[in-house]
């Protein structure tokens, strides 16, 4: 069994034209893979002998909509428990540049793999960027078959499509499910309400009648603060 150090200095040596750059942070080792080059990593970590990463623990699509802004200024707080009082910005705060913290071109969507060997108890996650029109990637199903249900899940949830995966459809949202309920912009109240019909004696879909709500500051509530000269402000 060799070390995390040792496994990293391979998979950079191993893996020089597969991949785009390999991060050891506190002992966790990430591998980011164009996903032009997926399915050769994971085959090539599950059948060299030197890897043996032969169990897929997870697989899940993560959304950088919107990652790395602020809508909220929360630099004052109070001293007393979790209250604090926060001012909503004037302006749109400017975009987190991802290629800045990738080495690839901003792209919304990712997937992440999580694999396990256990014959050399090693942990690797590769995470993959995909471009949004719409995201694809291959499938990995045929090399564990644990890929099933988490490329499933990836798909309901994210609306990532995996290429080649033999039964690629919805496994936690209904049938007539409008979306995809994990991605930033979709909306809290979602696209349609379910109600049973006596009339017609079935479950119906409609459009949903709840008014989209925007968040908004709250006030520091000072009336009960073990402190009296705290007075109560509206921020």
């Amino acid at each position: 069994m060799t070390d995390i150090a040792s496994l990293t200095e391979g998979i950079k040596a191993d893996f020089e034209t597969l991949i785009e750059r390999v991060d050891l942070v506190n002992s966790e080792l990430t591998v980011i893979v164009p996903a032009k080059h997926i399915r050769q990593v994971c085959l090539m970590l599950r059948d060299q002998k030197q890897y043996h990463f032969d169990m897929l623990i997870d697989i899940c699509g993560v959304d950088y909509l919107h990652y790395g802004k602020s809508e909220w200024e929360t630099n004052q707080a109070t001293r007393y428990g979790f209250e604090r009082g926060v001012k909503r910005l004037g302006t749109e705060p400017p975009a987190f540049d991802l290629a800045a913290v990738t080495d690839s071109p901003l792209q919304r969507f990712a997937v992440v793999y999580h694999l396990l060997s256990i014959k050399h108890n090693h942990r690797i996650r590769l995470r993959t960027f995909l471009n949004d029109n719409p995201p694809v990637v291959d499938s990995v199903q045929d090399i564990w078959k644990s890929a099933d249900w988490f490329e499933r899940e990836a798909f309901d949830l994210y609306g990532i499509l995996f290429d080649g995966h033999a039964d690629l459809r919805r496994i936690l949202t209904d049938y007539g499910f409008i979306g995809h309920p994990f991605r930033k912009d979709f909306p809290l109240s979602g696209h349609v309400e379910v109600r049973y019909d006596k009339d017609q004696e079935r479950v119906i879909y409609e459009p949903v009648d709840i008014e989209p709500r925007v968040l908004t500051p709250k006030i520091i509530r000072s009336n009960k603060h073990p402190d009296p000269s705290v007075e109560k402000k509206n921020v």
